[in-house]
């Protein structure tokens, strides 16, 4: 393995991060907030000099290869989440290192999931740089690192199919610099027309800002205890609307400015918006009918959840907790689901799920029809068997991986709800959850050794589980 070239790719990576600081020294400063303004500059200057050490190492070989792309993925978005609660600490906003690195980590990994009591005691050069933790992780860090440098040797392809989720990965360019380039200006693009749109919603630039970063990262931090409960009906939908196109693969914007507007031919796109219009007709029928809600509020506030959670974004326009049971199931089955592979939405994704179903109706012809040749097809296109067999393989340890958080969480004393939950919520970068999590409520009650889990469940569901997994296996680690 070549650990000199790893590490010193990890220190340009904590460089990167270093510079992005300086967005809420400016938020600080601008708000006379100059203890805040000073613990982002100390944090900064930090991360820059262990950054700056790391990316001097000398190496004879800077070609990056598989097992060190893994590495890097997962090494890269550890580091992001501890270098990243320096400000917590350094602040004094939060005195607790496993507490920092809860809220980081859920930033980064665009979970959303926070221990904040009161949110808007905290500074707002804080909240800022909480929100835009989360813009920086739903596109990728690693995404970035490629976009923003050239090509790194042929483990860069490696590199970015590990960090970019789904079970397929379309390289958009022959060149996967070009490709990471790419969805960086689409990702720019969009940010800029929501916070347009926002700011003639009638939001402040901070609140534009704070709720683009979530929202098309699809990670949900609203620097407001209610969170986007008393913005007005033309905000929400706003926030629907890009909500839904994070939740799309980021190559279908590629397609279309290239000419190619035939959307409605891609499967997986027609699934995902069927499941929210399905979804949400579904709960606002019920709201109606067992709520007592008005048909317009019925109609905004099941729109708005049911997007919401399927893109694992996990704003609250109302307190789905105290929802009829049959609509909060649906919520539960939505926030499973997420959104499409290539998104920045969390879930299992819609193409696995596509996938799967179709491979176990294939299981079920050949139980009476052993013989026959029947291909798992998408888009008219066989599915290859290693990427069938990848599916099933992940969608087994996905829900492993949930079950056992949701068993260990109840050994803590969490009830059985609040407990799968959590697990569920974590694992799949959502953020509230039911019961004692729910979007009224804050994961500050969970002690640190379960805080500390629920961290791991949000890295494992951001690098969908694969990466983890394949890092703490003994073969990995031999030669």
């Amino acid at each position: 393995m070549n650990t000199r070239a790893l590490l010193r790719l990890l220190g340009k990576i904590l460089i990167l991060l270093a510079a992005a600081e300086a967005l809420p020294v400016l938020g600080c400063l601008w708000y006379g907030e100059t203890r805040g303004a000073l613990s982002f500059l100390a944090a900064g200057a930090i991360t820059l000099m262990v950054g700056l050490a790391l990316s001097r190492i000398p190496v004879h070989d800077e070609a990056l290869y598989r097992r060190e792309g893994i590495l890097i993925v997962v090494a890269g978005w550890m580091l992001a989440s501890c270098f990243g609660a320096l400000p917590y600490l350094l602040s004094g906003e939060v005195s607790s290192p496993v507490d920092a690195i809860f809220e980081s980590a859920s930033g980064f990994t665009t979970t959303g999931a926070s221990i904040f009591t009161d949110i808007e005691s905290k500074g707002r050069g804080l909240l800022l740089w909480r929100s835009l933790t989360q813009w920086l992780g739903g596109l990728g860090i690693i995404v970035f690192f490629v976009a923003l440098l050239s090509e790194l040797g042929p483990g860069t392809r490696f590199l970015y199919r590990v960090e970019v989720p789904g079970p397929t990965k379309e390289i958009l360019h022959p060149r996967v610099h070009a490709t990471a380039q790419v969805l960086l200006e689409i990702y720019l693009a969009l940010s800029a027309c929501c916070v347009l749109l926002l700011l003639a919603g009638g939001l402040s630039l901070y609140d534009a800002l704070t709720h683009t970063f979530s929202t098309l990262s699809t990670g949900g931090f609203s620097p407001y205890n209610a969170s986007v409960t008393a913005f007005p009906p033309f905000v929400q939908i706003v926030l629907i609307v890009f909500m839904v196109l994070a939740g799309v693969n980021f190559s279908l914007f590629y397609t279309m400015t290239r000419g190619r507007w035939k959307l409605w031919q891609d499967r997986e796109l027609v699934v995902y918006l069927t499941l929210l219009a399905v979804a949400s007709t579904a709960v606002a029928l019920d709201l109606l009918v067992r709520h007592q809600a008005t048909g317009g509020r019925a109609l905004l506030d099941g729109t708005f959840q049911v997007v919401s959670l399927m893109t694992t974004t996990g704003f609250a326009s109302a307190d789905f907790n105290e929802w009829p049971d049959a609509a909060r199931g649906a919520l539960l089955f939505v926030m499973i689901i997420g959104g499409s592979a290539g998104s920045t939405a969390g879930g299992v994704k819609v193409m696995r799920g596509l996938i799967a179903l179709k491979t176990a109706v294939r299981e079920v012809r050949l139980t009476f029809s052993p013989s026959a040749v029947i291909p798992v097809t998408i888009r008219g296109a066989p599915v290859p068997e290693e990427v069938t067999r990848s599916v099933g393989g992940f969608i087994i340890l996905y829900a492993f991986t949930m079950v056992a958080g949701a068993t260990v969480l109840t050994l803590g004393g969490a009830d059985l709800v609040t407990a799968a939950s959590a697990s569920l919520a974590c694992l799949g970068n959502i953020g509230p959850g039911l019961a004692k999590v729910g979007p009224t409520a804050n994961y500050a009650f969970f002690d640190a050794w379960e805080k500390l889990l629920l961290v791991v469940l949000m890295w494992l569901g951001r690098l969908e589980v694969m990466a983890i997994f394949a890092v703490a296996t003994r073969s990995f680690w031999r030669r």
